[in-house]
């Protein structure tokens, strides 16, 4: 026998026995065998009015094209278009189209499944629940763990709101420590380079100088007067930013020097992935601690409204859940992102208010030099004082009849509305965000840290986008000139230099006439 009929032989016997690479080659024929054939008589009349040929066995169309041609079908457009769609027609006809769904799927190829590398929470139960819900089927046991532990988890926060703004940016440098764990270890898994050295090393200096830099940063602008007092700090704080770029330099030479022949692509890639764990983690966490500083209340309402959407939408769509919402979740449901959206706006309103009522949580954080620690007294501001509006016209309208033409409220509630109908409409992106990462490398949850809800990963992954979102908000719209913060930056000029802004105030403001000429 020739060669030739050997190797036809040999493919034939792999065939037989069940070949996995023959038997998707003989699916991939069998999809476009069935495309070529005409569904409706319209492609069968598109087919004989432009001769169009079918496509050949493994012919990947072009995907722009193929796009184009859609959307034209759909929508009939302006007039000019209509010649673009008579000249693209003719060769996406059913015979020669391959559907989105048929194309090779490079996730695919991949062949990444982590779910047995990475720790699993949503059905992790502990024993002695696992005991007590035996009678119960899946579905409501994980419904009982969920609760559970999400009331856990409320009582906890609300123990740690009371501890303060210390126990807060404590809690927060926690929470971010575990996500950057969670995230990391997933390149970890997915790169397989547990072997290469100095990595995991040099991950968690990259972290500890990224907070050096953020922390250091926030430590400047509020505690900047007590800190210049001792002679070591103050050269910290007087070089902040550039010993962070330093350290920043030492990692840099660091991963330079510990690359390894043939294993360049996975160590770039694992220093990439470092670097866009330190922006989504690290980053937020600065600026939730900024949002403390402004007053708890801007900290506690979005967390709490993210909370509160999580719940409602989990309710509603447990109970009423019919019309899938996103293809990344499918889980998610129409009914629990419309219920959960109407619940977080009524709880935002009447949480805020609420809060408004109280200093502790409206005034900003300030060191009070006097009392050698953090203080939270003051004045309230004009957003927590009431003030009285005039209705819309089409309101005032209605309820004139019944003699009300003004309202008394709070000004924050309005900035409550804000960012309740942001965590609601734009909040839960975040989940769908860390759903599709988590698709990607085929794993449910980030860790099982939390028994019913995956890892902590899993809880902030909306609260990160929120806390930005605060963040800008309050840049944009509400954050004036601090008088606290003017006077640090005054007290850490040299004496002759606040001396020289002492002559200049003073003679502006008697020029101004706000203070009288000696």
């Amino acid at each position: 026998m020739t060669s030739t009929e050997n190797q036809d032989m040999s493919e034939v016997r792999q065939r037989k026995i069940g070949d996995p690479k023959a038997e998707s080659e003989q699916e991939t024929e069998n999809k476009i065998a069935n495309a070529s054939q005409p569904e409706t008589e319209s492609d069968q009349n598109s087919l004989t009015n432009h001769r169009t040929r079918p496509a050949k066995p493994g012919t990947r169309m072009s995907r722009p094209l193929l796009h184009v041609y859609h959307n034209i079908r759909r929508l009939k457009g302006p007039r000019f278009l209509y010649p673009l769609k008579k000249v693209v027609a003719p060769y996406y006809t059913r015979a020669s189209r391959i559907w989105k769904d048929d194309l090779d799927s490079e996730d695919e190829k991949a062949h990444t499944d982590l779910s047995s590398k990475i720790n699993q929470g949503t059905n992790k139960v502990p024993s002695l629940l696992n005991r007590a819900l035996q009678g119960f089927s899946e579905r409501w046991k994980n419904w009982i763990i969920r609760g559970i532990f999400t009331c856990i988890m409320i009582i906890f926060f609300v123990v740690i709101v009371i501890g303060g703004p210390l126990a807060l940016m404590v809690t927060t440098l926690m929470v971010q420590v575990k996500c950057f764990e969670e995230i990391i270890n997933i390149g970890y898994a997915v790169y397989k380079i547990h072997g290469l050295p100095w990595f995991r090393s040099l991950s968690w200096y990259f972290l500890i100088c990224s907070n050096y830099f953020f922390y250091g940063e926030s430590l400047v602008d509020y505690f900047g007067v007590v800190i210049n007092r001792t002679d070591y700090l103050r050269v910290l704080v007087t070089y902040h930013r550039f010993i962070s770029f330093c350290l920043y330099i030492v990692g840099f030479v660091w991963f330079v020097l510990s690359l390894v022949n043939k294993y360049y692509m996975k160590q770039f890639s694992l220093f990439a992935w470092t670097h866009v764990a330190l922006l989504i983690v690290v980053t937020q966490s600065y600026l939730i601690i900024q949002n403390i500083f402004e007053g708890l209340i801007w900290f506690i309402v979005p967390v709490s409204m993210i909370i509160c959407n999580d719940v409602w939408a989990y309710v509603f769509g447990f109970f009423f859940g019919r019309t899938p919402l996103i293809k990344l979740s499918p889980k998610k449901t129409w009914e629990g992102f419309i219920g959960g959206g109407f619940a977080t706006v009524i709880f935002g309103l009447l949480f805020s208010y609420v809060l408004c009522q109280y200093k502790y949580f409206v005034c900003p954080i300030e060191y009070s030099e006097r009392l050698g620690r953090m203080s939270i007294d003051c004045e309230p501001s004009h957003l927590f004082r009431p003030h009285e509006y005039s209705l819309p016209l089409f309101l005032g309208s209605f309820l004139s009849v019944f003699g009300v033409k003004t309202i008394t409220m709070y000004p924050f509630l309005l900035h409550s509305l804000s960012m309740s109908v942001f965590s609601s409409v734009i909040g839960p992106f975040g989940g769908f965000f860390a759903s599709g990462f988590k698709r990607a490398f085929k794993i449910k949850d980030f860790g099982d840290v939390i028994p019913g809800h995956g890892g902590i990963m899993d809880r902030f992954d909306c609260q990160f986008l929120m806390a930005t979102f605060v963040n800008v908000y309050i840049s944009s719209f509400i954050r004036t000139a601090s008088p606290q913060k003017l006077l640090q930056q005054v007290m850490n000029l040299k004496p002759e230099q606040q001396l020289q802004l002492y002559y200049a105030l003073k003679e502006a403001l008697e020029n101004r006439g706000i203070i009288s000429s000696d």
